[in-house]
């Protein structure tokens, strides 16, 4: 079991590595100056290489992306004679660090992985996604949450009236679901839910989890500016979670114990709830599992449209800026999320099936 997850834990480092470089390189290939950006109508060549400078710009592409390295990895090596050449060794600015090992003019120090500062607000990357991902993980749980009850319900109800109008019009509904892209499913219910229909429901086409008081005393909870982003996050998983039920269940059915079952005489009720239920459940938390990781990391459009103020909205502004330090930081959040929670999962597969270990 060790060697099983040393191995899984060493193909994530590699999936990281290949993802870092690739999104440094990108990132660095595309059009468009930050500096210019930065200074507007007040550029001149000067300002430009001044904070060209400030920023590690002026320096060949390769010694960026090893610097870039160096302040990702938590075990970095600087020279102590040019502290200024590392942007994480300002102990007024940056997390501090602690120095392990020193030999000769280098040094090996100890800190936490440094994803820079912005380029337009100077706020650091890794507060800017501390204060938008918890919005963005409330969604998907919440998006998940709703996908995950209605998907059993409806997939265990298609299950019982197979081949009825019940079941077609299930089927229907889940291929539709599964075939809706994400940013026209979210155009379509903003404006059918808060635009047509919103003298009866009351809810707003755009709106974060706080809101603030109309007449400027502060912020309060506004829970129903959950409900619509939350509704159109969810359908892709509904309608999947719905079939995957549904499929499950009738195989189920069909089993040995359940005529056995039915056989001692116990009630319908009892035979689906005790006993189908339970067999039926473990593929689709085994995919709601799955599908969590992917609602964390695919709310971009959902969240711009709603304008909720989570990942997504940071990623947009963020491009639309040219502020690069925070994109990448947020792509690579979701990427070591998306890393970890793949790791875990195959590490519990191991544990539940040793057969997976042999692979």
């Amino acid at each position: 079991m060790l060697r099983y997850t040393l191995k899984r834990l060493l193909y994530g480092l590699l999936v990281l590595l290949g993802v870092v470089t690739l999104v440094f390189f990108l990132f660095n290939i595309l059009p468009g100056d930050p500096a210019r950006m930065m200074l507007g109508q007040r550029a001149d060549a000067e300002s430009i290489e001044i904070i060209n400078h400030d920023l590690g710009r002026d320096k060949p592409v390769g010694l960026q992306y090893l610097n870039y390295l160096n302040d990702l990895l938590p075990l970095s090596l600087h020279n102590n004679t040019d502290p200024s050449s590392y942007f994480y060794l300002d102990p007024d600015k940056y997390a501090p660090f602690t120095t392990l090992l020193t030999v000769g003019h280098t040094s090996l120090v100890l800190k936490a992985p440094y994803l820079r500062r912005s380029y337009q607000s100077k706020r650091k990357v890794s507060e800017i996604i501390a204060a938008a991902f918890p919005q963005t993980a409330l969604l998907a749980v919440v998006a998940l949450g709703f996908a995950l009850v209605l998907g059993i319900f409806l997939g265990i109800l298609s299950a019982l009236y197979k081949d009825s109008w019940v079941d077609r019009l299930t089927l229907v509904l889940s291929t539709l679901g599964m075939s809706l892209p994400s940013f026209f499913a979210a155009i379509l219910i903003a404006w059918l839910f808060a635009y047509v229909l919103a003298d009866w429901t009351h809810l707003n086409m755009f709106g974060n989890l706080y809101t603030v008081d109309d007449y400027g005393t502060g912020e309060y909870l506004d829970l129903k500016n959950l409900i619509l982003p939350a509704l159109t996050l969810g359908i892709r998983p509904l309608a999947t979670l719905t079939q995957l039920t549904r499929n499950s269940m009738l195989e189920t059915l069909s089993q040995d114990f359940i005529r056995t079952a039915r056989a001692k005489g116990l009630s319908r009720h009892r035979v689906i709830i005790h006993h189908a239920l339970r067999v039926s459940l473990n593929p689709v938390v085994t995919s709601a599992s799955g599908w969590l990781a992917g609602l964390l990391a695919g709310a971009v459009f959902v969240e711009y449209v709603f304008d909720w103020k989570g990942m997504g909205i940071v990623i947009v502004n963020g491009l639309d800026q040219y502020d690069f330090p925070v994109v990448m930081g947020a792509i690579l959040f979701i990427c070591v999320l998306l890393i970890v929670i793949n790791i875990l999962t195959d590490i519990l597969y191991a544990l539940l099936d040793p057969r997976v270990r042999m692979q």
